[in-house]
């Protein structure tokens, strides 16, 4: 006869409990050593870090070292307040001017001029408060259609060149936008890493910021079933980590791509060199 469950307890708490093991493992400043994050908590005013945190987000893609050099080199012009900074008086031809000559892959100076001045006016039109009145869910509009709004108005305010437009894609259109929901992650959680800014945006409306590590992982313990890395990937996983953490399905996403990100993970299982993951027992890597 098969034993009752016990109260309380679901088939998915040995994947909660391992995911809060994995969570456990990557507490601490030494797992932001290869994160873009670590730029923006160099800054200490709200304001700077939210500025640093759109810079850094953005940006992130391609090999690490060279991108967090990149994504100093692009914040440098504006010195100790980048946002005060960015909001002067002929902010943007300053930054033109410092910036030429800069790149970073699909990014180039003058693309990142734009992008500052975007924020800058975007921030401005709310008296100073940053990005969080421009995608914040209202007025019936959910989190995905603030996020488009709010694309489809830099699309057109914005010149078309390669490096805004790999900024700008549509949530709509069924893009992951993994870098968009990166930076909502850093500006809307408040548990470490995360910077925490924003108040009003609800934690429980994030959605996963899609990388190769996550999907990787994802599909090894069985909650990200998809092969395409698209939007519904994203939505995929994070309705299983809801199902886990229903306040905050993006705990998981720091220690999930840091476990590929810092080459914890071989991609496939192994014993006994997988034995100290807390995944170990789920994963399906090589089965």
């Amino acid at each position: 006869m098969k034993k009752p469950s016990r109260p309380g307890k679901t088939p998915r708490d040995p994947l909660k409990a391992r995911l809060d093991a994995l969570h456990d493992r990557y507490l601490g400043e030494a797992s932001l050593a290869l994160d873009p994050l670590a730029i923006p908590r160099t800054f200490e005013t709200a304001a700077d870090q939210e500025l640093a945190a759109f810079v850094a987000a953005h940006l992130a893609y391609g090999r690490v070292a060279p991108m967090l050099t990149a994504i100093a080199a692009a914040l440098a012009p504006l010195g100790a307040h980048p946002a005060a900074a960015a909001a002067e008086p002929g902010a943007l031809e300053h930054l033109r001017s410092a910036l030429k000559g800069w790149t970073w892959r699909f990014h180039t100076g003058e693309d990142m001029a734009q992008w500052i001045h975007a924020w800058a006016r975007l921030s401005g039109e709310c008296g100073g408060r940053g990005l969080e009145p421009h995608l914040v869910p209202r007025d019936g509009a959910g989190a995905d259609q603030r996020l488009s709004a709010l694309v489809l108005r830099l699309r057109r305010e914005l010149p078309g060149t390669p490096g805004l437009r790999f900024n700008l894609p549509d949530p709509l259109q069924g893009a992951a936008c993994k870098r968009w929901r990166m930076f909502l992650r850093w500006m809307v959680r408040d548990e470490w890493p995360d910077l925490g800014l924003w108040r009003d945006y609800p934690k429980a409306d994030l959605v996963m910021p899609l990388d190769t590590h996550v999907a990787r992982i994802s599909g090894f313990i069985g909650i990200g079933r998809r092969r395409t890395p698209d939007g519904k990937l994203a939505r995929e996983i994070t309705d299983a980590l809801r199902a886990l953490c229903p306040e905050d399905p993006l705990r998981y996403d720091f220690p999930m791509a840091h476990l590929g990100i810092l080459g914890d993970c071989p991609g496939v299982r192994r014993l006994p060199g997988c034995a100290a993951c807390p995944l170990v027992d789920l994963c399906r890597a090589g089965r």
